[in-house]
């Protein structure tokens, strides 16, 4: 105590303040706080309304494969899109070539991808997710036909969202995912009888069409759109060459919720709900994190690595501590409250006690990997960034099989809950490789270079 100095720590936090880099993770963090607790709130309505009902079963399936195809072929594109077009605009400056090519590539890749979900739920429904009933599966596919379209506004939303992030617009880009909950609330709140099973479908496909009206606008407002004729260049070739690896990378992470799911599906009623709600809170920690973070990092390091890469490393490693620390911290307090939580949040009418005690045993399990999947998550942004993608999808081909593993011992043992615990597991022994790797490039290049 005798070292501190008030003024040192004053002036130190001054600084900080004005990084322009920490004010914009700062701005992010905030409104993606008030995002999630939208979200939040959502979920207390949906849980007061459906409980652990086959309803809930039926629309998480319904949007399992919309989600994983946002997360994984739309996504990609997205984090790829960034750095290429950063290297564009310090290279050749096609923009508006650039930008003609993304919106195309994304308007041939979903709707191939829908087609091809449409041929799923038509053949293959009933093998993937056996021993239901007819009506099971028909509410599956009814809300799954609502839920489609979402994924056509999702991707010219992020798009227009990844053009927002590159030109430092992230308020504009984070609070437009503050109409998707919107969406899902009004339906309930006001529609729930006239649209029946199919409310919560609706309310999503509301929800994305209002948040890509809203980034449309501010994106003709900002005046970022600058369509120019489809002319393919280097960068553009860079970008779909490494489309496939980081696509796949995404498809096999992605794929994990929907092997959950799947061992989940053979359980009780009520088993796929409850791990639903069991993730709540973890994803809830790490969603305003990593939108904080990630979304700030990708486009910062795409830009620090074409000037220094020494010094890019460096940060990476001094992020990777801090976030470590300061989640592991959040996480522990989070675990000794877990059951009085999600009490709070959601035990009222079809929600009960036990319930409340299955998903806080879930939600206990979840936590403990949150520390290790945001420390992996940002060096996926680093190496997203260095066009590492090959070694990110051998990397995730490998947890995918050790998932299916300790899903398949678990379960046995622990039901719902081994679940949970395999998936821990994963994203544990995932984030050691993923640092351990990125530690390992950055060594290969002080040899090279020093």
């Amino acid at each position: 105590m005798g070292n501190f100095n008030p003024n040192i720590f004053f002036s130190k936090f001054l600084r900080m303040g004005k990084n322009p880099m920490l004010k914009s993770m700062l701005l992010v963090g905030g409104i993606s706080l008030l995002v999630k607790a939208l979200g939040f709130y959502k979920e207390t309505i949906v849980a007061s309304s459906f409980g652990l009902s086959e309803l809930l079963d039926t629309y998480y399936i319904a949007i399992l494969i919309p989600t994983i195809i946002q997360t994984v072929f739309i996504g990609s594109l997205k984090n790829l899109f960034i750095p290429n077009y950063i290297t564009e605009l310090i290279t050749t400056k096609q923009t508006g070539n650039f930008q003609t090519f993304t919106l195309s590539l994304i308007s041939l890749i979903v709707l191939i991808l829908i087609t091809s979900a449409l041929i799923f739920s038509k053949f293959f429904l009933e093998s993937v997710f056996p021993g239901h009933t007819e009506s099971f599966y028909s509410l599956v596919r009814y809300q799954l036909y609502w839920v489609l379209p979402c994924l056509l506004f999702w991707g010219y939303t992020g798009f227009l969202n990844g053009l927002q992030e590159i030109n430092n617009n992230y308020f504009a880009s984070t609070i437009s995912q503050v109409f998707l909950p919107i969406g899902i609330i009004v339906c309930l709140v006001f529609f729930k009888d006239s649209f029946g099973n199919l409310v919560l479908a609706i309310g999503m496909l509301v929800g994305s069409f209002g948040g890509f009206l809203f980034t449309l606008f501010t994106s003709l407002y900002k005046k970022i759109i600058v369509f120019g004729p489809l002319k393919i260049n280097e960068n553009m070739r860079i970008m779909l060459k490494q489309y496939p690896a980081k696509s796949i990378s995404g498809l096999l992470t992605g794929i994990n919720p929907f092997v959950d799911q799947f061992f989940a599906a053979q359980l009780v009623v009520g088993s796929i709900a409850a791990l639903n709600y069991g993730i709540k809170i973890p994803a809830f920690v790490v969603g305003i994190l990593i939108l904080a973070v990630g979304n700030v990092l990708l486009p910062h390091f795409s830009r620090q690595i074409n000037e220094d890469l020494n010094k890019a490393y460096l940060q990476l490693f001094k992020i990777l501590k801090i976030i470590f620390i300061g989640s592991l911290i959040i996480v522990a307090f989070t675990i000794i409250f877990s059951n009085d939580i999600i009490r709070i949040l959601f035990e009222r009418k079809e929600f009960t006690a036990q319930d409340t005690f299955v998903v806080s045993n879930i939600q206990k399990i979840a936590l403990v990997y949150v520390p290790f999947y945001l420390c992996t998550l940002v060096c996926v942004k680093f190496l997203t960034a260095t066009n590492k993608n090959k070694f990110m999808a051998w990397t995730s081909f490998w947890n995918l099989l050790l998932n299916l593993t300790m899903n398949y011992i678990l379960v046995k043992y622990y039901g719902v809950y081994g679940l949970m615990l395999a998936t821990t597991i994963v994203y544990i022994l995932a984030s050691l490789i993923y640092v351990g790797y990125t530690y390992k490039q950055f060594k290969l290049h002080l040899t090279k270079n020093f």
